[in-house]
């Protein structure tokens, strides 16, 4: 396919013409609301667990940022392609402890590209749908298909990590009724393991002491989904 470069440049040409600052302040508007619309949906799905790095706290800044790069590419070629080698040196180094927040960033990034492309009714649909389905998820954990009760993240030297795996598991036999290992990583020198678990048999300071007990333990972590404990 021939592509015709002065064709091009008019194109472009022709877009800058068109976008008054008035048209680019509404784009910015609406991935700031957008933004802080995500933002309350992270926190009124997600946040009570406490497990999460907070990360809706960039939604603002970052829905700001994307729209203002991709209305700037689309006003200059030279941007564009300038644009590929400068993001190439950007490492997003924020740790993402729940899969849930990779979703809701990729949602604000759907939403500043739409706003910068000014699809306005697009994003208010892909906003609709993805509330349906945050509250159809709710309501499959209400009816037990999604049972959890809390998040257990325990902290070890990772060299004795493989050694003493065994005795954790054998506390968390007889202290819960189910659990399962989530993630697990290491870095500088410790080991983070994460237990998704359900039906607590005692309390959770029990629990702590016992496998502080058992376990050259770091830090022990317990976050519980229903405020106030279970019972």
């Amino acid at each position: 396919m021939k592509i015709d470069t002065f064709e091009t440049l008019e194109k472009f040409r022709q877009v800058r013409e068109q976008l008054d600052p008035g048209l680019f302040i509404t784009a910015l508007i609406a991935a700031l609301l957008a933004a802080y619309a995500a933002a309350g949906m992270y926190r009124f799905f997600y946040e009570r667990r406490g497990t999460g790095s907070q990360v809706h706290r960039a939604f603002p800044l970052l829905a700001i940022a994307i729209t203002t790069l991709f209305i700037g590419v689309q006003l200059s070629i030279p941007l564009s392609l300038g644009l590929l080698g400068s993001l190439s040196i950007i490492r997003f180094r924020t740790p993402i402890k729940e899969p849930e927040e990779v979703g809701f960033i990729m949602l604000v990034i759907a939403a500043a590209i739409s706003a910068a492309t000014f699809n306005f009714r697009f994003l208010l649909l892909m906003y609709v749908v993805a509330f349906i389905s945050l509250l159809l998820t709710r309501g499959a954990r209400a009816w037990k298909l999604f049972t959890r009760d809390g998040v257990l993240v325990l902290t070890v030297p990772a060299d004795q990590a493989p050694a003493h795996m065994s005795a954790v598991e054998t506390v968390l036999k007889s202290r819960l009724k189910r659990f399962q290992l989530e993630s697990s990583s290491i870095r500088d020198g410790q080991a983070n393991f994460q237990y998704v678990f359900s039906g607590l048999k005692s309390d959770v300071p029990q629990l702590q002491a016992e496998l502080a007990r058992q376990v050259p333990v770091q830090s022990i972590n317990i976050f519980l989904d229903r405020p106030g404990g279970i019972r």
